[in-house]
C-alpha cells in the first residue's frame, strides 16, 4: 500500500485481471466455464446492493432466508430499491428449514430469485448453503450467496453447490484491507441484466462491461486497496490456499471455545451449528460482570472484541479469522483470566 499506481496505468490494469481470475479460482471456476468476477469499489454491503439492484428484474421477486441481521439487511436492500421481496424468517439460533423454503417456492411460483447469508455473523452460525441449492436449482430460481465471512475461509465451489451469485468483500477471511466487494457471477446473468440496475454506480453490468472493454473501472478504484489484496492473494496461496487457512480457522475457533468454557464463558451456539469464522458467548449472569468494562481490559491490550448483535440476549462475539493464530488466542484467553480473576 506505500507504492503509487494510476488507474489507467497498464501495470495497475494488469493487477485487476490478475485478481479477477484468481477470484475465480479461489471458487473453482473460470471465465472460460461461463462465470465472471465483477470488483466493485465500497463495503460488501455495496457489493451486495450491486448485485441485488442489477440483476433482479423489475418484474422479479426475492425471497430472503432470514436468521439474522445480515439477512434482514438484505431484505431492506430490497425494499428501499423498490423490488418485490418476502422474508422467510427463522431464530437466530437455528438452522433454515429446506422444507419450509421448498413449501414457500412450490406455492409461491412468482419468486424468481433466492438470498441466504452463508455465514451469519449475528451469531456465528453456518447456514446449509447445499440444501438451500438444490433446492432452489430444482424450482428453477436463481441462488444468490451473501459469502461475506465465509469465502477465503471456507471452501465454496460455485458450481458444485449451484451457487449463481456470491458476494464477498476484500477485507475478511481473504485477509485484505477494506475498500471493495466483488460479485461472482454467471456471465448470463449479466448479459441478460442490462438495464436492470436502479444505480448508476452501483451498475453491476455496467462496470462488468467496462472491465472486459479496457480492464477498467468506471470510476476511481481503491488503488492501494486493491494493490494490497494482490499481496493477500500471493499470502494465501503460500498457506496453502483455502483448505490450509480454513484449518487455521478451525484450530483458532477450537482454543478460544475450550478456553473460554473452562473460564466459565457459554457458547450461545451448539457445535454443530458453529462456524469458524466469529463466536457468540452469553454474558455471564453475574450482576458483576460489566461488558464494558471487559471490553476496555482487553482492548487496552490491543485485543478488539465485539458487542452482541442479539436483542433476546446480553452475548458478545470474538472473530477467529484474520492473520492469528493459537497463540494469539491463547494472549486473548490469558487478558480474560486477568479480568475475570
Amino acid at each position: 500500500m506505500l507504492v503509487d499506481c494510476g488507474s489507467r496505468e497498464p501495470r495497475f490494469i494488469e493487477v485487476v485481471r490478475e485478481i479477477r481470475n484468481e477470484l475465480l479460482e479461489l471458487a473453482g471456476v473460470r471465465q472460460s466455464d461461463g462465470y465472471e468476477a465483477v470488483p466493485m469499489q465500497g463495503s460488501g454491503t455495496f457489493g451486495i446492493e450491486s448485485a441485488i439492484g442489477s440483476l433482479i428484474p423489475d418484474e422479479g421477486k426475492l425471497l430472503v432466508v432470514v436468521n439474522g441481521a445480515y439477512g434482514r439487511r438484505i431484505v431492506q436492500i430490497a425494499e428501499r430499491l423498490r423490488i418485490a421481496a418476502i422474508s422467510l424468517e427463522f431464530e437466530e439460533t437455528e438452522l433454515p428449514d429446506p422444507g419450509a423454503i421448498d413449501t414457500l417456492l412450490r406455492d409461491d411460483r412468482s419468486i424468481t430469485h433466492v438470498a441466504l447469508v452463508h455465514c451469519e455473523t449475528t451469531t456465528g452460525i453456518l447456514n446449509p448453503i447445499d440444501a438451500v441449492a438444490d433446492l432452489v436449482s430444482r424450482h428453477r430460481k436463481v441462488f444468490l450467496v451473501d459469502a461475506m465471512s465465509s469465502f477465503g475461509g471456507i471452501p465454496i465451489n460455485v458450481a458444485e453447490k449451484k451457487i449463481d451469485v456470491l458476494i464477498s468483500s476484500a477485507n475478511k477471511c481473504l485477509e485484505g484491507v477494506p475498500g471493495f466487494s466483488f460479485v461472482l457471477t454467471r456471465r448470463e446473468l449479466l448479459e441478460n441484466s442490462r438495464g436492470n440496475a436502479r444505480s448508476v454506480s452501483l451498475d453491476l453490468v455496467e462496470q462488468w462491461e467496462a472491465l472486459e472493454k479496457n480492464g477498467q473501472f468506471r470510476f476511481t478504484p481503491p488503488t492501494h486497496a486493491l494493490l494490497a489484496f494482490r499481496e493477500a492473494l500471493r499470502e494465501l496461496r503460500e498457506e496453502g490456499g483455502v483448505t490450509a487457512r480454513y484449518q487455521r480457522y478451525r484450530n483458532n475457533h477450537t482454543t478460544l471455545v475450550e478456553g473460554m468454557s473452562g473460564l466459565g464463558f457459554e457458547s450461545l451456539l451448539s457445535p454443530e451449528l458453529r462456524s469458524p469464522v466469529i463466536t457468540t458467548f452469553v454474558e455471564p449472569d453475574d450482576s458483576e460482570f460489566d461488558f464494558t468494562k471487559f471490553y476496555e481490559h482487553l482492548a487496552a491490550r490491543n485485543l478488539i472484541i465485539y458487542p452482541g448483535k442479539l436483542s433476546r440476549a446480553p452475548s458478545f462475539r470474538i472473530g477467529t479469522i484474520g492473520k492469528i493464530n493459537s497463540d494469539d488466542i491463547h494472549r486473548l484467553l490469558t487478558a480474560v483470566r486477568e479480568f475475570s480473576s
